[in-house]
């Protein structure tokens, strides 16, 4: 795990300025393919947006430069060739902000359809009557990943995007949600005041 995924994990969003940037151009042999591919999903992983092909950018810090020194490593080893650059934009720096942040938006999108899929979960539980503690539990182990992954988006959100709030308020509508459904299943199986 990088450290921009450890500190995902540990829910601290990254803080950056517009002004400094970390730039990896990178070259990576066309075969086998399943190499071009991992440094995509590294990238990906890391909240990196691409402002061509192979070039890379990331809000500078010092998470972010620490796991693109060790992919720029990785590439070398896969007998490709790779350049870290730490710059700043002379023009077009809103350009890139936006692009940060429309990567960050999509992610928050994903998680909100995930919240609507996971109260259309619940609403089925309700609809059959399954209130039982099997079912609780798979819908909090659920709610967990939710959580989990807006965790690690949320930390590489360095500019707050603008779907961050309302991704925030859907994950605590969806544990109330659960909470609701927690005490339905303590009445059905006897637990309940």
């Amino acid at each position: 795990m990088t450290d921009v995924e450890q500190s995902a994990t540990a829910g601290t969003p990254v803080t950056a300025t517009q002004d400094l940037w970390l730039l990896l151009v990178y070259r990576v042999p066309s075969e086998p393919t399943r190499l071009r591919a991992a440094v995509w999903r590294r990238l990906k992983a890391l909240g990196a947006v691409y402002l061509q092909n192979s070039a890379a950018a990331l809000p500078a810090g010092e998470a972010a430069e620490r796991a693109l020194r060790r992919l720029r490593r990785e590439i070398l080893d896969m007998q490709g060739s790779a350049v870290l650059l730490s710059c700043s934009a002379l023009l077009g720096g809103q350009d890139v902000v936006a692009l940060f942040q429309a990567a960050r938006d999509s992610e928050y999108e994903e998680i909100l359809d995930k919240c609507q899929d996971f109260h259309a979960g619940l609403e089925k539980e309700y609809t059959a009557s399954h209130f039982t503690y099997g079912e609780l539990e798979e819908n909090e182990v659920e709610l967990v990943k939710l959580r989990n992954w807006y965790g690690k988006v949320e930390a590489r959100d360095a500019y707050g995007a603008p779907a961050r709030e309302a991704t925030r308020e859907a994950l605590q509508g969806c544990a109330q949600a659960l909470e609701t459904y927690a005490a339905r299943v303590y009445v059905e199986e006897g637990e309940g005041d």
